[in-house]
Formats: C-alpha cells, structure tokens, sequence
C-alpha cells in the first residue's frame, strides 16, 4: 500500500480579479522509502502542492482532491487534532526558505524541543539530550553551544541544517524538502544533498524533492513528476525520463541543461509560465512549444497511455519525435 496517495488534488486561490487555479488535478503516490522528485519552474504550483498536503495555506485557499491519504488515513476527513498528529511528526517538511521560516526571536535550541515537546512529550533533560543529538546528526559543530544561537547568528547553510533537524526530530515517514539548497552555494548545497540522502537511508523514510534543478533530480530521484503552470504534465522513472522525454516541455527542460549545449549559447525555453489572466484556451504549455498545432491552441489535452508518461500533450514525444503527428505539418 502506498505511504502517500494523491488524486486529483486541485487548489484554488479567491482573489480581486476571480478565481485562480494555482494546482489542476495533480496525482501522486509514494510507496515507503522511496525518493521522488516533482519539477517545474517557478510558477508551476510545486510548492502550493505540498503546502496544501500539509494543511498550511491561507484561508482563501479552497482544497479539493478525490484521495488525499496517508498510511490509510483519509486527510479530508480526520479532526484538526489527528492532522496536527501526523503534521510535524510522521509527515514533515523543509520549506524553501530557512532565515524566513525559523523565528528570529527564538532561539535554536527553542524551536527544535518545541516539535519535541508538543509532539513526543519530552521532558527538559529529554528535549536538550535529542536536540544535541539532532544538531549532531546533521552536522553542525558545537551543537550545545548553537542550542542557545539565533537564527541570524549562523550561516545560510547552518540554518538550513537547523530546519531539517527540526523536520526529523520525530523520524518521519514521509519527509517534503521544497527547494533545500536554494541560495546556498555549491559545495554547501552538495553537503545538504547528501545529508538528505543519508537521512533518508538510515531512517527509511520516503523523501519528496521539490526542485527546478534537473541536475539534482538526476543524481536523488527514482521518480519524477513534471508540473506546468498547476498541471502534472509527465510522470516517469528517472532514467526513463532523462533518456526519452515524452512532454514537449520534459524535453525543453532536458535541453536546458548546459551539459547537453552544442553551442555556446545556452538553450532557453521561451515566455513565461501563464499567470491568472493570460491562459491559453487549449494546452497550456502551447505557445512556448516548438510542436504545436492548432489543435494544441484550441484544445486541452488528456492524459496519454502509461507507456508515455501519462503525458500531457496531444502530440507525446517518442524518441524526440511527436506521435500522431499531423502530415501536413510534418511536410
């Protein structure tokens, strides 16, 4: 039975001018100990996702989802004191931004035995000894010393390390990472990575990876999913994915990536994801696309066979070429 399972989650925003549908009937499942990874730009509702499952959106957040579970519990349906139980404890996350998600009046030492308190009811002795433990288990120096550090007094790499102290305080089965090595550089961000996967190993949770960098999906993942503009465009094993893209934008991504320049431009892709008040009437993707036809313009597409990815696309690619291809495009 999966750990997690995802169907049909939509998320909708109120706002001044209408309704905007920042996730469209995304699904997910996530078997125990596995790692996946969800890709896209900035703007494709990765984040808005995962904050949904967590229960942590605004009020003018409306949450819908055909199955929402986890460990075969049904999330739409529990108490608000049973999700706070799975929340911050069995289901944890490490959000984007660590100087803006720890609290700069309180001290380190503070916010990591508050999960412990609230969550497995240590008492003081208990809460200082783990928490020494968790600074050590995640390598920062002089754990003690940082329990009584606030936040500004460390590095970028160091409160990144605080966060996912506190994520795993109470070994979660299920641990979210959105974006953990944004801002920092690259020898820190590779010392995070592998932080992540140790963690991952020696706990045997399953691991969710929100990223826009293909390079870290290519070294973590076992899964990938692609989201666009709300909408889940691809799902694939890794080496699948890497090896023979089905979405047109899957493969626009792949192209991107500097490793695969012939020349000594970079390749790009094209416009921006489509906001509130500029999408297309057919598939979304379609007017950054190289492939598309009329009938991308005027038509969304379904989701195609398992064999392609469960592509999104009218045209799915087989080994770069689009299928069903009309001829007179072709010619």
């Amino acid at each position: 039975m999966p750990l997690l399972e995802i169907d049909n989650l939509s998320v909708t925003f109120q706002t001044a001018g209408g309704l905007f549908t920042a996730v469209d009937r995304i699904s997910l499942h996530i078997e125990p100990s596995e790692i996946v990874s969800i890709v896209g730009e900035s703007g494709s509702g990765k984040s808005v996702a995962v904050l949904a499952l967590m229960g942590l959106l605004p009020w003018t957040a409306t949450v819908t989802a055909d199955v929402l579970r986890f460990d075969g519990q049904d999330l739409t349906t529990i108490t608000k004191p049973e999700l706070r139980k799975i929340i911050g404890c069995q289901m944890a996350m490490i959000f984007q931004e660590p100087m803006t998600s720890l609290n700069p009046c309180f001290t380190v030492g503070f916010q990591l035995t508050e999960t412990l308190k609230i969550h497995l009811g240590m008492n003081r002795a208990e809460q200082k000894r783990r928490a020494i433990e968790l600074l050590e288990l995640v390598g920062i120096p002089e754990p003690e010393k940082r329990l009584s550090a606030f936040p500004h007094q460390l590095s970028g790499g160091m409160n990144q390390r605080v966060m996912i102290a506190i994520a795993i305080s109470c070994n979660p089965r299920l641990l979210i990472a959105d974006e953990p090595t944004t801002a920092l550089d690259v020898t820190i961000q590779a010392q995070i990575l592998d932080l992540l996967l140790k963690l991952q190993k020696e706990k045997g949770m399953s691991l969710v990876l929100i990223t826009h960098d293909m390079g870290v999906v290519a070294e973590t993942a076992e899964r990938v999913f692609v989201q666009y503009a709300g909408q889940q465009v691809e799902q694939q094993p890794v080496k699948g994915l890497f090896a023979r893209p089905h979405h047109p934008y899957t493969q626009a991504l792949l192209n991107s990536l500097p490793e695969r320049s012939n020349s000594r431009i970079l390749p790009s892709i094209a416009g921006i994801v489509p906001g509130q008040f500029d999408k297309p009437q057919g598939c979304l993707f379609s007017p950054r696309c190289h492939y598309a036809t009329d009938l991308c313009r005027e038509k969304p597409p379904t989701a195609g066979p398992v064999e392609f990815g469960n592509a999104l696309c009218h045209y799915p690619l087989a080994d770069g070429v689009p299928t069903n291809y009309p001829q007179e495009v072709r010619a």
